[in-house]
């Protein structure tokens, strides 16, 4: 993997840090933009008037649907840029001695969080799932249940330890 990472750096860098983006913007998107809009409540006047506006326009069984369509094509996407933030890391971490250099510190912080971001993200892929057949049924209040914990827990926790983990990857760098 050293010579991979000798002659593809560039490339094996630049994928690492498009995974990241997609990844974590992609939650950062939901949490902060689609989450208010198609939830009852807002942080500001602004989002507020809008998600009161979708509200009265959508019912309940609307709203968590496209929720669930919406979470659906997140989660599709974003297995593609786990597994290459995986492959990517793995060569860097093999290339630059990552488990036996001085920052060995580092790179084993860094692999604890993704870790972590890789089965939180697995629950939450598999709930929406469950919640998707649940909303197909017709059994709203079961389906919505499935999804209680996301948007205000499981998904901020993957943010704040993605931007951590991104910290490290900047550390790494040398910076």
């Amino acid at each position: 993997m050293t010579a991979l990472f000798t002659n593809y750096g560039y490339m094996v860098v630049l994928l690492h840090v498009l995974a990241a983006i997609i990844w974590i913007g992609g939650m950062i998107a939901i949490r902060a933009a689609v989450h208010p809009v198609l939830s009852r409540g807002g942080v500001t006047n602004a989002q507020m008037l809008q998600s009161k506006m979708m509200a009265s326009i959508l019912e309940p069984k609307q709203r968590l649907g496209i929720t669930l369509q919406v979470m659906g094509r997140l989660f599709n996407l974003v297995m593609v840029f786990v597994v290459i933030s995986f492959a990517t890391g793995l060569i860097m971490a093999v290339a630059m001695g990552g488990h036996h250099g001085d920052q060995k510190t580092l790179f084993l912080t860094k692999e604890i969080l993704w870790t972590i971001m890789t089965v939180n993200y697995i629950y939450m892929y598999i709930r929406r799932a469950k919640a998707w057949k649940l909303f197909e049924l017709g059994k709203i209040p079961e389906a919505k249940a499935k999804l209680k914990w996301m948007p205000n827990v499981l998904l901020p926790l993957n943010i704040v330890l993605g931007l951590v983990a991104l910290g490290l990857g900047v550390s790494l760098r040398g910076f």
